[in-house]
């Protein structure tokens, strides 16, 4: 398997890229995504996050 680094994905990751990332499904996600302490960024009814605050908020 081919891992990723954080410089391989987009500037901002949706739940799906999340998921691949921490090999979690895609529903487990999105419960990660609305807890209070995740850098969520809310577009209208989609979630995003930016790709440096997941991987600062992955390493605390």
């Amino acid at each position: 398997m081919i891992h990723k680094k954080q410089y391989d994905y987009p500037l901002v990751l949706t739940a799906k890229e999340v998921s691949e990332i921490l090999q979690i499904s895609k529903p487990t996600a999105y419960e990660l995504m609305n807890q209070k302490n995740f850098p969520l960024i809310k577009l209208g009814r989609c979630k995003r996050v930016l790709t440096s605050e997941f991987f600062t908020w992955l390493e605390k």
